[in-house]
C-alpha cells in the first residue's frame, strides 16, 4: 500500500477537506454574516433555534451584557407605600394631661392638697382629673376636694399611693394629684394699666431664680403682700412645675404673671410708663428700709438668684439698689425671704401713709 501523501492539494481527500474548507470559511461564514445577520437586521426576527430575537440585539455592544435590558429601564415601578407606619399607641395609665406649653407658665400638673384646692375654687382654668390615695383618711381639705370636684364635674379616681407617686414629680404629693390646663399668663400692658381708686402699681420682677422651690414661696409672699403681677423671664428661669405649685399653696391661681422674651426690655418698658424699679443687691449702699416716698409710686422690686445676684443688664435698668441689713455671720438671705421681707415693707410703708 502507498503511502498517504499529507502535502496540501495532493490525493482527493486533501481535496475534499480545502473544499469543505472554502465553503466554513466562504460559503457558511459569509453565509452567517450576510444571510442570517441580514435577515435579523431585516426583521424576519428569528435565530437558528426558531426563537424570536430582538433586531436590536445585533447591534449591541457586549459591554450591554453588564447593564439592564431596555425594557426593564422603562418598565414601570411597583407602587411603593410611602407613608410612615404608626408605632402602636403605648398603653399610659396616667392621669389625663393637655399638650405640654412650650412658651407658657405651665403648671399642668399640681400636687399638694392645699394647691389641688385652691386650683377648684379659683376655677381659672379647666380641671381634667384629679386622683386621691385610697388609704387618706377624710379630714377637711380632702372632703373639699371631693365636694369641689362633684359640684365641677371633674372625674376623681381612687388609687393606691404607689400609683400617685410614681406619677409625681415633687417630693411629697401627699396623696392628691390634679391636671389641669396650663395657667393663663397676661400681658405686661395689662399689668401697667390703670387701676381702680389710682391704686399705684406694685410688682414684681425675678431675674434668673431657678429653684422651684423659691419660685412658689414668692408667689405666695407676693400673694398676701398684695403684689399686682410678677413677671418672669421665658428663658434661664423656673416656670410653674409640680414643685412650684405646691410650694405656693395655691397662690399661683391667683397671682399674675407676665412671661417676657427679656427682663431687661421689659423693665425698660415699664419705666417708661411711670415705674420706679428697685433691685435687691447685697453690694447697695442704701438699705429697703431707706427708699421712703417711693414706695407711694408705682414700684416693682426686682429680685435676683441666690448666688449670681442681678444681672448686668438689669442691674443697668434698675432706678435705685437697697440692701436687706445682715446683724449675723450670713450676708444674704434666702431669695424667697427676701421676697417676703421686701415685699411687707412696701406694704408696711404704704399702710403707714394712709393713716
Amino acid at each position: 500500500m502507498k503511502p498517504r501523501d499529507s502535502r496540501p492539494g495532493k490525493g482527493p481527500r486533501s481535496g475534499a477537506t480545502s473544499s469543505n474548507k472554502r465553503s466554513a470559511a466562504g460559503g457558511s461564514g459569509r453565509g452567517t454574516a450576510s444571510g442570517s445577520g441580514r435577515s435579523a437586521a431585516s426583521g424576519t426576527g428569528r435565530s437558528a433555534g426558531g426563537k424570536r430575537v430582538d433586531p436590536r440585539d445585533a447591534r449591541r455592544d457586549p459591554r450591554d451584557a453588564k447593564r439592564p435590558p431596555r425594557d426593564a429601564k422603562y418598565a414601570p415601578r411597583a407602587a411603593v407605600n410611602t407613608k410612615r407606619s404608626r408605632p402602636p399607641a403605648r398603653e399610659h395609665t396616667g392621669p389625663r394631661a393637655p399638650r405640654p406649653d412650650q412658651h407658657g407658665l405651665g403648671g399642668s400638673q399640681i400636687e399638694g392638697r392645699q394647691a389641688v384646692r385652691e386650683l377648684l375654687i379659683a376655677q381659672r382654668r379647666k380641671t381634667f382629673e384629679i386622683w386621691v390615695s385610697n388609704d387618706l383618711d377624710e379630714n377637711d381639705v380632702i372632703n373639699d376636694i371631693l365636694a369641689l370636684a362633684a359640684d365641677q364635674r371633674v372625674p376623681v379616681r381612687r388609687v393606691p399611693r404607689k400609683e400617685i407617686e410614681k406619677e409625681a414629680r415633687s417630693e411629697a404629693p401627699q396623696g392628691v394629684l390634679a391636671m389641669a390646663a396650663p395657667i393663663p399668663d397676661v400681658e405686661l400692658g395689662d399689668l401697667l394699666a390703670p387701676r381702680k381708686g389710682n391704686v399705684p402699681a406694685f410688682l414684681v420682677a425675678i431675674d434668673g431664680v431657678t429653684d422651684p422651690g423659691n419660685l412658689g414661696a414668692i408667689l405666695r409672699s407676693c400673694d398676701g403682700a398684695g403684689v399686682h403681677g410678677v413677671i418672669l423671664p421665658r428663658h434661664r428661669a423656673v416656670h410653674i412645675t409640680p414643685t412650684a405649685a405646691k410650694s405656693a399653696a395655691g397662690a399661683a391661681e391667683y397671682v399674675p404673671m407676665c412671661v417676657v422674651g427679656g427682663l431687661p426690655t421689659a423693665l425698660k418698658q415699664m419705666k417708661d410708663a411711670g415705674v420706679w424699679i428697685v433691685g435687691l443687691s447685697d453690694a447697695a449702699d442704701k438699705n429697703i428700709f431707706e427708699i421712703g416716698d417711693l414706695t407711694s409710686e408705682p414700684i416693682c422690686l426686682v429680685l435676683g438668684a441666690e448666688g449670681a445676684g442681678l444681672s448686668r443688664l438689669v442691674k443697668e435698668r434698675c432706678d435705685l439698689l437697697v440692701s436687706i441689713p445682715m446683724g449675723g455671720s450670713l450676708s444674704s438671705l434666702n431669695v424667697s425671704a427676701a421676697a417676703a421681707l421686701a415685699t411687707y415693707e412696701v406694704v408696711r410703708s404704704r399702710v403707714a401713709k394712709t393713716k
